[in-house]
């Protein structure tokens, strides 16, 4: 062995973490991988390079690619879940709430991050277990904007379930084409004037128990 490679064979290929740390680590590499790749042409040797660890580290964690995809897929789904639930928590004003709602997904598909690549734009779709984390997350999404439209029109489930999907569905489309087409539309002029197209139409059904809107 040349001093080279007894030199690389000596280095440490990262320090002792918590496990639960490690397991962050492992995951913010993943994503730095799967973003900058996609799926099919990551490689788990890419992915231990970029947390400095060695693979069988990295396999003690994470048995194979797809459940270091689905464990980066479970988080990214959760935490647009979060915002979107805590957008419609935040205020009372339905107009507020609408903007405070469409400012969620211009927020998740802007982090430099890039995670909403991994939900939206995946190119493992094909895969039941991802389709299905994705379909989940997008109703879920969808249930709770629908909650609110249905307590305060008191329009069937239904019928806020359609209304609900249409609003979740023109602020992520919307998102992404203002992030992809690299529009110089700010984010906080882009969501107002989504909000108002959005809102001229959800205001003209009325407040449950009220003639006003």
């Amino acid at each position: 062995m040349s001093a080279i490679e007894q030199t690389e064979a000596a280095r440490p290929r990262g320090t002792r973490l918590p496990r639960r740390a490690r397991r962050n680590q492992l995951l913010g590499a993943a994503q730095e991988v799967f973003v900058a790749q996609g799926y099919h042409a990551a490689a788990m040797d890419d992915i231990a390079e970029r947390a400095g660890v060695s693979k069988p580290v990295l396999y003690q964690h994470f048995p194979g690619k797809l459940d270091l995809y689905l464990a980066l897929l479970d988080q990214h789904c959760e935490a647009l879940l979060h915002s979107v639930r805590s957008a419609l928590a935040s205020t009372n004003d339905n107009k507020q709430r609408v903007a405070a709602t469409m400012d969620a997904y211009f927020a998740y598909v802007e982090d430099p991050g890039g995670a909403f690549r991994l939900v939206f734009e995946s190119d493992l779709t094909n895969e039941p277990a991802v389709r299905e984390r994705v379909d989940k997350v997008s109703l879920e999404c969808a249930e709770a904007i629908s909650a609110v439209i249905a307590e305060d029109t008191g329009l069937s489930q239904d019928e806020s379930m359609l209304l609900a999907v249409g609003l979740g569905g023109v602020s992520q489309v919307v998102a992404r084409y203002w992030l992809s087409s690299g529009s110089q539309v700010p984010r906080d002029t882009a969501v107002a004037l989504l909000t108002s197209l959005t809102w001229k139409g959800i205001a003209g059904f009325p407040l449950h128990g009220s003639d006003t809107h």
